[in-house]
């Protein structure tokens, strides 16, 4: 009687444990096939051209993609070390090295994030991996980069994505598209520290730019109307937004500098201005970029948050905001780890987006957590989510990671009766699809495949 009593609670302590994850249940079942079927828009990407994919690896086979790659790719690399693949060495060399590089971060969502990946594309438990099962895997990362379609497959067939906004960082001034699914944007970061030419790399610079199209800049005035150029010529290769990552370099605290004052750095060498002047010159060309976004119809992606911590709360920009309500500010990675306090300018300020790109690969609690915060304080049309990484195995990884969270955020809801369940699955589809498609309205003449019908025909 004592082992049928206890057997019993056994199976009743199983039974609340799997009542109490919501991913267990038919119900998020349903909500994650939705999201799987959604024809995703991706906000936000690094995808180079595949002759210049990063991290490839010189090895005994060659130079290619080796699963070192996917990892220094990742961001793991930001939480702990990643073992260098030894220069022309066989793959056990890296291994030996490398398989107890793991072993701390188990938990880490950085970690977590990639392996979907490892399951769902090569059939491989990571945390499970013996040391033959990780060198088949590394054969098959490598044969699978010997062209670009496995990368395609991958990211148009296996993440389901339609269309991926890339921002090309390694060459800001180019609105080339690598892949029938790459939508170009402006990368402003270097335009809004030009106050010299000998402060920006070539390849970014408005200097470089205006020699090509024949214009000169001597004066601020001039340096405004290259820099207007650069936004109509963006507009007319159907570039969709801006994006800036100064917050990897400053504070987002930018004062409504006037002219004068950024006149008195332009053209001077960076020693011979000081740190205060260099700022007012940003300060004022960010108000600049806010004025020529408004002006050409393209929302302002913005970095906030994690990267570089000080000074980067999305907090900093609301005086921005509140000042330029005819600007789309799209406030990128949730603010992490602001995400409250995002939500609360969400709230307040309908020109505001957030953008939950590479959020749930830092925290997948935060970032459930943060969706659930948002949808409460926010209307759901203003939420989008991005990739945010480099190849085929990362995209997918950060992908499904992020229709996993969202699923659980959104399920989760509908078990405590915060939403009906046919409003969660409209709410998973326009963070992956829709908000985007709102947003940058060109997007709807770049799609490229045919949608189903609700009634199975093709459209």
């Amino acid at each position: 009687m004592i082992r049928v009593f206890a057997a019993t609670l056994v199976l009743w302590s199983a039974a609340a444990l799997f009542a109490d994850d919501v991913k267990q249940t038919p119900l998020y079942a349903r909500i994650k096939a939705g999201l799987d079927a959604t024809q995703a828009i991706d906000t936000h990407d690094h995808l180079r051209p595949f002759g210049e994919l990063p991290n490839l690896d010189a090895t005994d086979r060659g130079r290619g993609m080796t699963l070192h790659s996917i990892f220094a790719g990742s961001y793991l690399g930001g939480i702990t070390r990643i073992s260098p693949w030894p220069e022309g060495k066989p793959f056990d060399a890296w291994w030996t090295a490398a398989q107890h590089d793991f072993d701390n971060v188990r938990a880490a969502s950085s970690y977590r994030y990639l392996l979907p990946a490892f399951r769902d594309l090569y059939g491989v438990d990571f945390d499970t991996i013996t040391a033959d099962q990780a060198r088949e895997l590394n054969d098959r990362i490598f044969a699978n980069y010997q062209n670009d379609k496995w990368l395609v497959d991958v990211i148009t067939k296996r993440a389901n994505i339609e269309l991926m906004l890339v921002d090309p960082y390694w060459s800001r001034t180019q609105f080339g598209r690598a892949y029938k699914f790459s939508v170009p944007l402006l990368n402003v970061t270097e335009i809004m520290r030009g106050s010299h030419p000998s402060r920006q790399a070539d390849s970014d610079s408005p200097y470089l730019y205006a020699e090509r199209i024949k214009l000169k800049i001597d004066t601020l005035d001039e340096y405004l109307a290259v820099v207007e150029r650069m936004f109509a010529d963006a507009v007319a290769a159907d570039a969709v937004c801006l994006k800036s990552t100064q917050a990897y370099q400053r504070t987002l605290r930018y004062e409504n500098v006037p002219k004068e004052r950024a006149e008195s750095a332009f053209g001077q060498t960076p020693d011979a201005v000081t740190a205060q002047e260099q700022h007012d010159f940003e300060d004022f060309m960010f108000w600049q970029m806010v004025r020529l976004s408004a002006k050409y119809e393209l929302p302002f992606q913005i970095h906030t948050g994690h990267g570089r911590l000080q000074g980067s709360s999305p907090m900093m920009l609301l005086d921005v905001i509140q000042a330029n309500p005819q600007t789309k500010f799209i406030l990128f990675h949730g603010g992490f780890p602001w995400i409250g306090e995002t939500a609360a300018i969400g709230m307040r300020h309908r020109n505001v987006w957030i953008d939950s790109v590479w959020l749930p690969t830092l925290s997948y609690t935060m970032a459930k957590r943060a969706y659930q915060e948002w949808l409460e304080t926010m209307p759901s049309d203003r939420i989008l989510w991005g990739a945010d990484t480099v190849q085929a195995e990362g995209i997918y990884a950060a992908t499904e990671f992020t229709r996993q969270c969202l699923a659980e955020a959104l399920a989760e809801k509908v078990e405590r009766g915060e939403l009906k369940e046919e409003h969660a699955a409209r709410i998973g589809r326009q963070i992956l699809r829709d908000n985007a498609l709102a947003l940058f309205p060109k997007l709807k003449r770049q799609l490229w495949r045919k949608e189903p019908a609700a009634d199975g025909a093709a459209r």
